[in-house]
């Protein structure tokens, strides 16, 4: 009898202790996303050394092996033409393929369809195939995604449709982004406080980032779900810079307690909203959720402000010096 009794008082206890549990694990959302990483071989690739971009790219691309998380890197090719560093600067990219991931262009020069003409945009996005193509057929893999620089997918309707035909006509997919927390510009501030050993400004920058890239994320899921309905496979941009390789594991960290896992770029494409009526077109780019919205004439509301503060830094570190 006493034995009985001990069992039911076990059982009562694992049954109090996993309610919650199983109750946290039924509310968490099932979200996926599909992480895309833009101007390889590194954003800097200008103020940094080749050795400096292969040890960075060693670190981003190890978190993310061992994380299990698959991306594609975006590249301009014109960043790898340095006198005495070209064969350094293609290794950094092979690490890429080397470490399983995938690469695509992102033109030659990060030119922006909406600042030039047609023409001249078409021949930077064939400028910018040559070592990647080459590279991906080493490893019998085609060169299938785009990524338009700034987002920008042309100034007027009859402009972005021919530019969509001439990337389908090369075998391209265009890479759509839905969430975008500006890496890019937290990231100089950070590599100016990393060069001068401000490591109490590093720690304010990344925990101003991964809160930034909090509020983007519950915009973004909530923007969705008012635009089409429903959350879809997201797809996140950001940058081969040294904020992202020093943090990304905490990025996500990030993700993962929002409920994300992380899919490939492909698997991402494959959700029915990729295919919805976009006729967006502007002087600056801006991410697919605003465009459905924006397409259905309903502009989004309150959208996250970035800090001012960050901004303010960025914007004092490319001003011309006295």
């Amino acid at each position: 009898m006493k034995r009985l009794c001990a069992f039911f008082v076990v059982v009562c206890v694992v049954s109090i202790i996993a309610a919650p549990v199983s109750s946290r694990a039924a509310s968490q959302p099932d979200r996926q996303v599909a992480i895309t990483i833009d101007d390889l071989p590194a954003a800097s690739s200008n103020l940094i050394s080749a050795a400096e971009i292969v040890e960075l790219t060693s670190r981003l691309l190890g978190t993310l092996r061992d994380q299990k998380v698959p991306v594609v890197g975006f590249v301009n090719e014109r960043k790898l033409y340095k006198f005495g560093e070209v064969d350094e600067r293609i290794k950094a990219l092979k690490m890429w393929l080397d470490y399983g991931f995938e690469l695509g262009n992102h033109t030659y020069t990060h030119m922006s369809l909406n600042q030039v003409g047609l023409k001249a945009w078409e021949d930077d996005v064939i400028q910018g195939e040559n070592v990647t193509r080459l590279l991906l057929a080493e490893r019998n893999m085609k060169l299938r995604y785009f990524r338009h620089p700034f987002l920008d997918t042309g100034r007027d309707l009859e402009t972005r449709r021919d530019a969509e035909a001439f990337l389908v006509a090369r075998g391209y997919r265009i890479a759509p982004v839905t969430l975008d927390a500006w890496d890019w510009m937290y990231a100089g501030v950070y590599e100016d406080a990393k060069k001068r050993s401000d490591s109490a400004l590093e720690q304010e920058l990344v925990s101003s980032y991964l809160s930034y890239s909090d509020q983007v994320f519950a915009y973004s899921e909530q923007l969705a779900k008012q635009t089409i309905g429903y959350e879809p496979k997201q797809i996140l941009l950001l940058h081969a810079n040294q904020l992202e390789a020093d943090h990304i594991g905490e990025l996500i960290e990030l993700m993962r307690k929002r409920g994300y896992r992380f899919i490939t770029l492909g698997d991402a494409l494959s959700d029915q909203a990729y295919g919805l009526p976009d006729t967006f077109v502007g002087e600056e780019g801006t991410g697919w959720l605003e465009r459905w919205a924006i397409t259905q004439g309903k502009p989004p509301q309150e959208t996250p402000v970035f800090p001012q503060w960050v901004m303010e830094r960025s914007k004092a570190l490319h001003q011309p010096q006295p």
